[in-house]
């Protein structure tokens, strides 16, 4: 590292506040700061201007109808189908513009560019397809696919027959997928041969065909999209009711489906995500407020527009490729990319090689891929010129401060805000972030709630907290991407999301109160930084501990970057705190270390919450989604076996950190 470069972060090191860069500002979508306030005092009206980024077939009377807290909707008495709002209404001039860029692996060869006339005729004969195999408006047709062109024609070809889409990610086991098809009474598959990870090719149907057989109703029809090439190793026999996905769309060439005209609540689109009871909840969107909100954001937070080449590089199994790779983008008529592969396949260069040579105009990506960025060092983003990039975005996690810094230094190189998000599935899109054009960055702070959201830091009792202190982040007001509920189950529903603060008994909207179950502190500047997931306790000597509260003690301790607490079995405590510890670069994990988190919780909690143990660890075993999987940390402390951890993003860490507990 040269002197300049040393000097470079040791400034950046200082740094608490950065202001948007001017050269952005002047080209943002959103550039007042009167946009909190106008909100503010037209709420719910505001979101007419949501609402006016879509085409609507029938206008919508009400904005917002809160007569059935919790049980809101927007948008009444509206129609819409959002497979048009996505294709047909581009055509005339996006028609020869990329709708989706695809990047395959092994090869380059793989690599397909989309046009909107394209993906539209695609998506009208696959449209054609699922009607001809027997699906109606309201059936619910499962996707268990990777990240190959397929799934958003399926899903698109779904929204424009109005015909529910509940998508699976691919790395989930074959009984995962048999649990949400019988969840969702689902008769319908798409799927596919295989994918390519690291250039190896992966038998998937094998697998889509011991979930299946798990299901415990007729499934009518399962197409099979064909991604494997010939000499692969997989030869796949099809059952009676699997059909290859281009066979069924050379049947209907040429095909066109009139789009199907949908009530603003209908639904969108299912996605079943973790519970705390151990059964998946199946997540209800519907089409008029989640469309409206995923486009809405993805141009005042995103900055997307028309022009642009858009790259997220989310799974669209989950709930960010959903909003942010395929409808919010694909609603506002850009580019949107879609990768296959990973970060460091062929090389760790390889995201910044598919940047440079699309000429990306965002990146959208999660804080754990940019801790993989900085320990494989500066020199991969180095090699390649990344000017083409104007915002960096980060979702899934909280971001340390110092792989903020990292990121709008060496990938952003200070050009680039960076808009650091917070949301959930159950939110449909962005909640917590800076409107990149009008708001200063604080690097490890979400940023203060969008405008015309309502959030508030709380305690147990539900009264907000001081700022600087920890508490429990909740939103006040209903918003247009919010859930509907849970599929066919209401009362899980209030149970989950709205029973901790709210009056269940109350008709009156101001006495519900949304519980995301996430811990938070907010700054004097309403700036709010996420600590994470509070629905953990441990029960030391009968004493109830909240997780959140102590990995917050932790993470002030000097040199930490992150935490996860969770309870392990002891002989006299029946539970004891166990610490597992992410350092900052230069943090030595020493004892001298160890014995400054040991007082710190002590200090902030008392000596009950003591840690048993800590152990230091360069990564925390997460999902693909960003959630640390404690379950898995539990087990470790324990001593247990841990079962299949190929569906974690980071497998090998579980396998270093029980290596690191034998050694404590």
């Amino acid at each position: 590292m040269s002197d300049d470069d040393v000097q470079l972060e040791a400034r950046l090191a200082e740094q608490d506040v950065f202001e948007p860069p001017e050269s952005f500002v002047e080209q943002a979508n959103v550039t007042d700061e009167g946009i909190y306030e106008e909100f503010e005092e037209n709420w719910p009206e505001c979101w007419e201007g949501a609402a006016d980024l879509l085409d609507w077939d029938s206008d919508y009377d009400q904005v917002l109808d809160d007569s059935n807290p919790p049980f809101y909707e927007w948008f009444t008495g509206g129609s819409l189908n959002a497979s048009a709002n996505c294709l047909d209404r581009h055509l005339d001039e996006r028609g020869d513009e990329a709708a989706i860029e695809w990047v395959g692996e092994p090869t380059d060869e793989d690599d397909i560019t989309y046009t909107y006339e394209e993906l539209h005729r695609e998506v009208n004969e696959f449209a054609a397809a699922l009607r001809d195999q027997g699906v109606g408006e309201d059936d619910v047709v499962t996707m268990y696919m990777p990240m190959i062109p397929q799934l958003p024609i399926a899903m698109l070809a779904c929204a424009r027959i109005g015909a529910p889409h509940s998508v699976v990610f691919a790395g989930f086991s074959a009984d995962a997928l048999a649990t949400r098809m019988n969840a969702a009474d689902s008769e319908y598959l798409v799927t596919c041969d295989g994918y390519y990870r690291r250039g190896d090719p992966l038998d998937h149907l094998d697998k889509a065909n011991e979930g299946l057989a798990g299901v415990d109703h007729d499934v009518e029809t399962v197409v099979v999209a064909e991604r494997l090439r010939e000499g692969d190793g997989f030869d796949h026999d099809y059952a009676d009711n699997q059909v290859a996905f281009d066979d069924l769309q050379s049947e209907h060439a040429g095909a066109s489906v009139d789009p199907v005209s949908r009530d603003a609540e209908d639904m969108l689109f299912l996605m079943y995500t973790s519970g705390t009871t151990g059964e998946p909840k199946g997540v209800k969107h519907t089409t008029g407020g989640y469309l409206a909100w995923s486009a809405w954001t993805s141009q005042a937070v995103l900055d997307i527009k028309p022009e642009d080449t858009y790259f997220c590089s989310a799974d669209i199994g989950w709930i960010t490729g959903h909003s942010y790779i395929v409808y919010g983008p694909l609603a506002l008529g850009t580019t949107t990319m879609m990768y296959e592969g990973t970060p460091d396949y062929p090389d760790k260069d390889r995201l910044w090689e598919i940047v440079e040579e699309y000429e990306a105009t965002q990146l959208y990506t999660a804080p754990t891929a940019i801790r993989a960025f900085m320990r494989w060092g500066s020199e991969y983003p180095d090699s390649h010129d990344l000017s083409s990039l104007r915002l960096l975005g980060t979702v899934g996690e909280p971001i340390n401060p110092r792989a903020w810094k990292w990121y709008y230094q060496n990938i952003g190189d200070e050009e680039c805000p960076v808009v650091d998000t917070w949301w959930q599935t159950e939110t449909g899109g962005m909640m917590v972030t800076t409107l990149p054009g009008v708001k200063d960055m604080k690097p490890g702070s979400a940023g203060p709630p969008l405008p015309g959201v309502d959030v508030q830091i709380v305690d147990v009792d539900g009264e907000e907290v001081e700022a600087g202190r920890a508490g429990y982040l909740t939103v006040q007001k209903p918003w247009p991407g919010m859930l509907r509920t849970l599929y066919k189950n209401d009362e899980r529903f209030i149970d989950e999301y709205w029973r901790e603060y709210s009056d269940v008994d109350s008709d009156d909207p101001e006495d519900w109160v949304y519980f995301p179950e996430d811990g938070a502190k907010i700054d004097d500047d309403g700036y709010i930084t996420v600590l994470g997931r509070v629905d953990d306790v441990i029960n030391v000597s009968g004493h109830r501990l909240g997780t959140m509260e102590i990995e917050s003690a932790i993470v002030g301790v000097e040199g930490v970057a992150e935490a996860a607490v969770v309870g392990g079995d002891h002989e006299i405590k029946g539970e004891a705190v166990y610490a597992y510890v992410i350092t900052e670069d230069g943090a030595d994990e020493d004892e001298a270390l160890r014995q400054a988190i040991i007082e710190g919780v002590e200090d902030a909690i008392g000596p009950i919450a003591r840690p048993e143990a800590v152990i230091f660890t360069p990564e925390l075993p997460k999902t693909r989604s960003g959630k640390i999987m404690r379950r898995l940390l539990e087990d470790i402390a324990n001593g247990e076996d841990l079962g299949d951890t190929s569906t974690l993003r980071n497998p090998d860490v579980v396998s270093d950190i029980q290596a690191k507990v034998s050694d404590d």
